[in-house]
This record gives C-alpha cells, structure tokens and sequence, in this order.
C-alpha cells in the first residue's frame, strides 16, 4: 500500500503520460470526498469549489446517489447498448422530460467528446451538409474531430484534421476581438457569422457547436441576444444548433439549460459531466426528424451502462426535488456579489467577474486600472496555491492561463459560499501587496 503522498505522486509521474498535468506546485492527493469536501491522503480536508471539472453536482460521495448505485451493482454492471435495461430507459424518458422543445430521442455515450462527436455526425446527416461553426476559445474533447472543433491552442496536440470546421469570434467582451465595446458594438460578433459563412463555406452549413458559457476558454459569457442572432444565421444557411451543454447543463447556470438564457431553442443538445455526478456518462438529445436521419448501425460499448444510468436518475432526482436550479440562481448571486466586492478591494488585477449560476469566473491581468489587460497567469499561480493553504479548491482556465474557474456542486450553501468567499479574500489580500 502507497504511505504518503509525496509516494504516489512520484509514481503518477513515472507511470502516467506527462501531459496528465496535475493543480499545485506539490500536487495534492486526494484520498475521499464527502458532500462539499475532500480529503487528502494525509488528513488535509479542502473545501471543493471546482467539483472534478463542474461533475460532481450534488456533493460527493451523495448518500442517496451511492444507495442506488451500490444496489445497482449488486443486480447488473455491464450489459451494453445491445439489450435495453431499466436504467437506460428510464433515464433517456427522464431526459427528454427535462429537455426543451421537442428533444425526444436520445443516445447515450461514455465521454463528452463522444457526445459531441456524435452531434456533428447527426447535423451532417440530418442537413445533407458538411461544413459546421464552432466557437473560438471554445472546448470540444480530446479526439481529433474534437480537437479540431476546439480552438485553444493548448489543447490541441497536432494541427487541425477535419478542414470542415469554420471558428467563428467568441462573444469574448472583455477582449473583444474587434475591438469594439458591448452593447455599442449591436453585437458585430454575431453578426459576423453571417461573412464567415459567406466568405470561408460553400454557403450551407450543416449548424454550429457551441457551448452556451465557454468552459475551458474561462468562463467566457456572452451577451444573452449573441446566439439569437447566431441560431437565425446559422439556420438560414441550412444548419442546425447544437447546444454544447456538457458544463452549462441540469441548472448549472441558474436555468435548466445554459441556452436558456438567450431564448434559443436548440436542435440537439450534448450533455456529460454533471449529469451523474462523477460516474462516467454523457447523452445526445435531439429530435425525432434528426435521429431518423441515422440509418446506420450503431452501438456504444459502455454508453448507457447501468451503473452511471443509475446514478444519474438518482442525480437528477434530488436536482428537481430539491430545486437546484433555483438554488444555483441564488447563490450564485451572492458569489458573483461577494466576488465583486472582492473585485473593488484588488481593482488592478482582477479584470472581471463574470458567470451565471454556479459558474463564475475571474480574469487576473496586469493592472486593469491603468487598462492593462496583460493576462496574469502568476497571478492565478500564486492565487491558487493560498486558496490551498487556506482549505480550497478551485479551478484555471483561458487561452492564457489567466482565469480562475469556480463551481461548486450545485446544492451548496450560503455557509459554504460565505466560506469560500472569506479564503479568496484572505488570499487575494496575501498576493496584491
């Protein structure tokens, strides 16, 4: 048996990929985690405030989710997508009861990339149309159709593949790529979906992916009319809208579906992470019209798989019972307006707050006031490792390393977030001096 941290994390690094980075100059080992917490491997307990990447949505090691998913595996582990099982069904009815318009067909897959994978796949079929948009600083997974949709250089291990993807501007308005301020600009990012289809297409699109808040690309929140303007392009050039919700979905971000937020009713929506709160499982759910469209056959070894159907039933469950959608609204609000004041406090760093629910980003720059946004990774650097000796979690991101990601499950409470809010003060405090 492995004593001691500095043991194991000898041993990650001799028996694991290198690009398996891990958070902290002395990374921690995290040994058990129970509702809004984690633990160690010498005792060390941390308040969580990334939640293994916006997964863990109704705390660790949840009581009710673990009753269900330990009797689940005394019944059935593994069966595949070739025989129907209670769980699935039940889920994917589940699903399309949660999902807006008329999403009525599902199909299960283990990763995020696969379900996005399998998005681009069902708008290509159902269009007759092979070109498709995604975002700039957008994230998609680690495959190579998922590579080449992300546009973030860090994440992308060799150039892009799949010539079929057009990168639209990110409704990024803190740095704006145009330089043009928001709402003076009417949005032009938007708008110019419109030129990139029209110059860089054959004109038809089979639709676009995007993530409702961009994820990896640091919390980047757009105007709630950008994907209005976005969805009516897209859709007169032939294309579909395709909800990437695998951060953003099940009230992450105060509403059921991050898209909700701008009023577009999506195609297809992508769904992961959250979704069972830690156990692998990701779905893509779309219409009927769409899923007629594959005439192929199709299976998904471990899409669908029992165990995390269960867990996630029992997931989604407490989230409507207990309304944490609702309660992601409310204490977002007293996040963003504690992170806020927190802002006032260190003016020349942090260069905004932004977010919506429960997923609420900071940027760190050089000096915001004398309009200085040279991104300031160090500064995330130094953040992150007094937030660890103070006891909490959080998360990075941004093309430049700048931006602090947190998001804490989503049945948190005001004493927790009053918490973390105190560890960022305190920390903030020890590195702007």
């Amino acid at each position: 048996m492995m004593s001691n941290s500095e043991t194991i994390r000898k041993k990650h690094k001799e028996y694991l990929f290198d690009a398996v980075k891990n958070f902290y100059d002395e990374p921690l080992v995290i040994k058990e985690g129970k509702g809004f917490h984690v633990t160690d491997h010498e005792g060390n307990t941390f308040l969580d405030f990334f939640g293994g990447i916006l997964t863990v949505s109704v705390g660790h090691a949840n009581d009710e989710v673990n009753t269900k998913v330990k009797a689940q595996i005394d019944r059935l582990t593994h069966i595949s997508s070739l025989y129907p099982s209670i769980p699935v069904v039940e889920l994917a009815e589940r699903l399309v009861g949660l999902s807006p318009g008329n999403l009525e067909k599902v199909f299960f897959n283990a990763s995020g990339t696969e379900a996005d994978e399998t998005a681009v796949m069902m708008a290509q079929l159902y269009t007759g149309n092979t070109e498709l948009v995604a975002l700039r600083h957008g994230y998609s997974g680690r495959s190579m159709l998922a590579q080449s949709l992300t546009a973030h250089a860090p994440w992308r291990a060799l150039p892009s593949q799949i010539g079929f993807i057009k990168h639209a501007l990110a409704p990024y308005c803190y740095r704006c790529p145009i330089n043009l301020s928001y709402p003076k600009c009417g949005v032009a990012c938007a708008k110019d979906v419109e030129e990139l289809i029209q110059t860089t297409t054959t004109g038809k699109v089979a639709g676009i992916l995007a993530e409702p808040i961009l994820g990896v690309g640091g919390f980047i929140t757009p105007p709630d009319e950008y994907f209005r303007i976005v969805a009516d392009i897209i859709r007169s050039h032939g294309g579909i809208f395709i909800s990437d919700e695998v951060q953003t979905g099940f009230g992450r971000t105060g509403e059921a579906w991050g898209i909700g937020h701008s009023g577009v009713e999506p195609d297809m929506i992508t769904v992961a992470k959250g979704i069972a709160n830690g156990m692998p499982l990701a779905a893509v759910i779309t219409t009927k019209e769409i899923s007629s469209s594959l005439k192929k056959n199709s299976i998904s070894t471990f899409g669908g798989n029992p165990v995390s159907c269960t867990a996630a039933n029992a997931t989604l469950e407490i989230m409507e019972r207990d309304d944490l959608k609702q309660n992601a609204h409310e204490m977002g609000e007293i996040l963003k307006e504690g992170l806020k004041k927190i802002q006032s406090e260190h003016k020349e760093i942090i260069g905004e707050v932004r977010g919506k629910g429960l997923m609420v980003g900071l940027e760190l720059v050089m000096d915001e006031t004398n309009k200085d946004r040279t991104p300031n990774p160090e500064a995330v650097d130094l953040l992150m490792e007094e937030t660890k000796k103070r006891g909490l979690l959080i998360g990075r991101g941004g093309l430049y390393s700048n931006c602090i990601r947190i998001s804490p499950s989503l049945n948190v409470g005001r004493n927790e977030i009053d918490e973390a809010l105190s560890i960022l003060s305190s920390s903030f405090k020890s590195i702007d001096q």
